[in-house]
């Protein structure tokens, strides 16, 4: 699902008219049916609704949502806050038509007038005796902070004690931003239109968001994958068609052979993680290749997987002598996975970039496997095979030679940066997982949660990914689909235990319970 700013989303609106013919007012008609079936869904009790209409297109929505509502049977105060100066347009047609059906439309006094203050403070208590609040003061496209008269409004507003809902977004907030300009509105529910803003998605601002409801415009999606901007929102419905297709006569062979290369002594429980989550995620085989002292471990933690004893250092990790034995290894599998748990000697880093230069299989390259390439993310633009990276912010750090707090203060150039300057798709891991194509377009996932930050959880990840990649998905596919699932399974594991953290097992346990959530 594209995520659009607020200027990408009036081409959108304009390609409606000017292609299809669907004038302003059609357009009002269908966002405030959205709105009203919402909240019809969302507060089934509901009957009584207070709207705050602004003096622009949002207020339009607005009055249309108000009138919506009363034919349905909900008693509606309008609230009609214009600034002192007529509505024009669109917004002006919605408010004759309130006034043909009698609704109750109060006007507040402009900013600065004597009786505003007064007037805010009654229509809040009014507002306090209605099941609902509909806010539609401002919509996407502010650009500066309120002031005045609506600050006013949208900070009492905060206060009452009813359920806030958002026309297209909560007022204050601009849709192009994550960061807010100043005072907004804190909703409960948001009903925006066609696609996702960036404020609806990305904190801060996206906290003030609520539960996040796209209603349809009445025109084809078609319109929207042509609007500017490469921003995306991974959504299960359009992921589900990815799953690779099983058929009643298949065999283990058909659905790929892993190779995955982890693990060192004190950090067997990576390369155990990992293979199970590879199975999980329904690779046919799993062959895992670990240094010689922990193969009896690997053995014991999954007894799903097979197991090629490595070349160990002195210190229980990866020998240099490893990458031959990986590459003789890697003959007759159909993806690798690599890095987790395999330490940061110095021989472990040279057999890993041997490795990453030499396997002629798709790969996912994951932690020590990505610092083995810290300051050196030109030499990962050298493989020919297809290659995934999954780092945490500092492991993109150090690939890049930037710090961890730099990558933090802007996500998603960091993200770009890397796919560009490796050709590799690049999981920047954290609250809103990032997927960055080489070739441009960013993905954001929106699944996981806090319970899942703790150790092994990118194990899973690889896992998960490497799986997926053995089944043949393209890189880019098999980093969204996998990514989502990872973090579905998140959630599905903490509604299933209700504690504030998770065990990286208890996401491979809820690997079949999230693709069975996907397809339902």
């Amino acid at each position: 699902m594209r995520i659009l700013t607020a200027a990408a989303m009036r081409g959108v609106d304009r390609l409606a008219s000017e292609q299809l013919g669907l004038s302003g007012l059609v357009l009002m008609e269908n966002a405030a049916l959205g709105v009203a079936d919402a909240i019809g869904r969302q507060y089934p009790r509901a009957e009584s609704a207070a709207v705050f209409c602004g003096p622009g297109n949002n207020g339009g929505d607005g009055l249309a949502v108000a009138r919506h509502l009363a034919t349905r049977g909900y008693a509606v105060e309008v609230f009609l806050a214009d600034g002192g100066r007529p509505l024009d347009g669109d917004a002006a047609v919605q408010l004759d038509i309130c006034r043909r059906l009698a609704l109750t439309i109060y006007t507040l006094p402009k900013d600065g007038d004597a009786a505003a203050a007064t007037a805010v403070a009654a229509a809040l208590a009014a507002a306090s005796r209605h099941d609902l609040v509909v806010d539609a003061l401002f919509g996407t496209g502010l650009a500066r902070p309120l002031g005045g008269l609506f600050a006013r409004l949208v900070e009492g507003l905060n206060e009452v004690p009813r359920p806030r809902v958002a026309v297209d977004i909560p007022s204050g907030l601009s849709g192009s931003s994550a960061e807010p300009p100043g005072p907004h509105l804190r909703a409960d529910l948001t009903v925006t239109f066609a696609a996702p803003k960036v404020a609806h998605v990305f904190p801060p601002a996206a906290d003030a968001v609520g539960e996040l409801v796209v209603a349809d415009l009445g025109f084809p999606p078609s319109l929207v994958d042509q609007a500017e901007g490469d921003l995306h929102l991974l959504v299960g419905e359009e992921l589900a068609g990815l799953l690779p297709p099983r058929a009643r006569d298949s065999h283990k062979g058909d659905y790929g052979h892993l190779l995955l290369v982890a693990g060192s002594l004190g950090k067997a429980g990576a390369a155990v993680l990992a293979a199970r989550a590879a199975v999980r995620a329904g690779a046919g085989l799993v062959t895992a290749a670990v240094p010689e002292p922990i193969l009896p471990i690997l053995h014991l933690g999954s007894v799903e997987s097979m197991g090629v004893p490595l070349p160990a250092s002195a210190g229980g990790a990866l020998a240099a002598a490893a990458a031959a034995r990986v590459l003789a290894a890697a003959a007759g599998k159909s993806a690798l996975a690599l890095g987790p748990g395999l330490g940061q000697e110095e021989e472990t880093a040279e057999a890993i970039r041997r490795l990453v230069a030499a396997a002629p299989l798709p790969l996912v390259l994951d932690a020590d496997g990505l610092n083995a390439f810290a300051g050196r993310a030109a030499e990962l633009a050298e493989r020919t095979a297809p290659t995934v990276l999954t780092p945490h912010p500092g492991e993109l750090g150090r690939l890049l030679g930037i710090s961890a707090a730099e990558v933090q203060a802007d996500r998603q150039a960091a993200a770009r940066r890397a796919a560009a300057a490796t050709g590799a798709v690049v999981v920047l891991k954290g609250s809103l997982t990032l997927i960055a194509a080489p070739g441009g377009g960013l993905y954001v996932n929106p699944t996981g949660n806090p319970g899942m930050a703790s150790g092994g959880t990118g194990d899973v990840l690889t896992g998960t990914l490497g799986g997926l990649l053995a089944q043949r998905l393209a890189p880019l596919d098999a980093a969204c689909l996998g990514v989502y699932l990872h973090g579905l399974a998140g959630d599905l594991a903490l509604a299933r235990l209700r504690g504030p953290s998770l065990a990286a097992g208890d996401l491979i346990e809820s690997l079949p319970a999230a693709f069975a959530e996907l397809v339902a």
